[in-house]
């Protein structure tokens, strides 16, 4: 599968294990959540590897900055998301949204309610990020009036927008999944369906149980929702004109329009509605742009709601990202994790393995790397040669590396993700408000779909096997196939007379 001069499996996982031990040793040991410095050193660890084993720096660092750069997009929607929230909250928008949702929605049917509008709109706009840094900021402004705990929301708010993320054809990771693997992305994004259909019917049972059953009504304060509503309407003037900013980027979405410039047309509407609906100056707008939103109500929650956003509010996270970003370069140039997925793909012993290898090393590569993108392209290259080789068709390796990689990616909060879901939605992990990491588990959608994956791939459902278009399309391609004559075990079990099932 390669002629590189790769690293063994123990010096390949030499920075990676020190790595995750000086992560371990700063959040749990020290209880300091600022991953960074971790990473750093995890970085230079991984550069020193390549040095003495005869890489030049040069190459090292151009794998860095190659990581980074193809990412740059998706820290781009960083910024521009952090001028929405600032800009969006001067301008009434999200305040309209949390005022509404307060007024309409019943507090018991609100979690599944939240779930299935990030989904929509995440759907609509092919971006998870998108939609938690608008949609879902307003949810949690709800929630928290509503009285519910901040993490079972945003796990709510994770499960629809990543759902969105992973099967919408606008999407650039559902985009990806299928270049890597060499299949049609359609045909990706239909294979999907078995794992994502019943992950979400899962997650929305279980968020209508626990709004009725485990959120105790009690637990919601109908003068704290009238004294939120009363001041927003005191403070804003509120209706349909604040919503335009939303409702301008969800049409853009729906006519097809790239996500970065729909966001952006967002924050110039709303802009332009902050001066002449709410009297707001100009000078203000660029500052909330920047800087977030400021308001002195002297009600706490209130408070909390809209103090947030602006560029600068994104910068620990962005910083995150460049150097997470980073040492996943540098695994990848050094040989690290090709080294270590190797190991694994030559370990395997049926397709149960290969498929459920596929799907966690995606997650491996989540945690490590800290990159979505990588752990979708990385394993996506390297075992698609022996799905070629089995006789199985690419998309069941298309699926493994979005459910390890796309929809894992926010439920690790050193990851891009993760750490911008912490961020966006203000859960205050880096202020010491270690119990909203709970969202991870109550996310239920996210991590129920690779555990759906994996039972597919034990009982045979859902996984195709290899047409002969594929291989005839395998053979124009020039595809790497895996010998497997000496591994009868994975032998080619022969083209599928019958077509995927659905």
């Amino acid at each position: 599968m390669t002629d590189r001069n790769l690293p063994s499996l123990g010096l390949a996982l030499l920075p990676v294990v020190l790595t995750l031990g000086l992560l371990a040793l700063q959040l749990f040991y020290f209880g300091d959540f600022t991953p960074h410095i971790p990473l750093v050193i995890g970085l230079a660890i991984t550069g020193l590897l390549g040095v003495l084993r005869g890489q030049k720096w040069t190459d090292i660092r151009e794998g860095v900055f190659h990581v980074i750069h193809v990412s740059l997009p998706s820290l781009s929607v960083l910024i521009v998301v952090g001028m929405i929230i600032g800009v969006w909250i001067a301008s009434g928008t999200v305040p309209t949204l949390i005022y509404y949702g307060l007024t309409l929605l019943n507090p018991s049917i609100f979690l599944a309610a939240a779930m299935i509008l990030c989904a929509v709109v995440s759907l609509s706009l092919g971006t998870s990020w998108g939609t938690v840094g608008t949609i879902g900021v307003a949810l949690m402004g709800i929630g928290a009036g509503f009285g519910i705990p901040m993490y079972w929301t945003a796990g709510a708010i994770v499960s629809g927008a990543f759902f969105g993320d992973k099967i919408s054809p606008l999407s650039d990771t559902t985009n990806l999944a299928p270049a890597v693997t060499g299949v049609n992305i359609f045909d990706h994004i239909q294979n999907m369906l078995p794992t994502t259909v019943p992950a979400m019917l899962i997650a929305l049972g279980i968020y209508i149980v626990a709004g009725y059953g485990l959120i105790e009504p009690a637990d919601t304060s109908l003068q704290a929702i009238t004294q939120i509503t009363e001041r927003l309407s005191q403070d804003f003037n509120l209706g349909l004109i604040p919503l335009l900013p939303a409702l301008l980027v969800i049409a853009l979405a729906l006519f097809r329009q790239p996500p970065l410039p729909s966001l952006f047309a967002g924050v110039l509407l709303g802009g332009v509605i902050a001066i002449f609906q709410q009297g707001v100056g100009l000078h203000d707008v660029f500052t909330f742009a920047q800087s977030g939103y400021a308001i002195d109500t002297g009600i706490a929650d209130i408070d909390t709601l809209l103090n947030k956003g602006g560029i600068q509010s994104m910068m620990w996270t962005i910083s995150l990202m460049l150097i997470a970003l980073g040492f996943g370069g540098a695994l990848e140039r050094t040989g690290c994790l090709e080294s270590i997925i190797l190991s694994i793909v030559n370990k395997v012993k049926s397709f149960t393995a290969v498929q459920s290898s596929a799907i966690f090393t995606a997650f491996a590569t989540n945690v490590v790397a800290g990159d979505p993108y990588i752990s979708i392209a990385l394993p996506g290259r390297m075992y698609a040669p022996l799905y070629r080789g089995m006789g199985y068709s690419t998309l069941n390796l298309s699926r493994a590396v979005e459910e390890g990689g796309t929809l894992m990616s926010p439920l690790i909060p050193w990851n891009a993700g993760g750490a911008f879901v912490i961020t966006a939605l203000g859960l205050g992990i880096m202020d010491g408000n270690l119990e909203n990491l709970l969202y991870i588990p109550l996310a239920f959608a996210c991590w129920t779909a690779p555990v759906i994956g994996v039972f597919y791939a034990i009982t045979g459902l859902f996984s195709p096997k290899a047409s002969e278009q594929d291989r005839t399309n395998w053979a124009n391609d020039n595809e790497d196939i895996m010998d497997l004559t000496d591994h009868d075990h994975l032998g080619d079990p022969g083209p599928s007379k019958e077509a995927m099932p659905i």
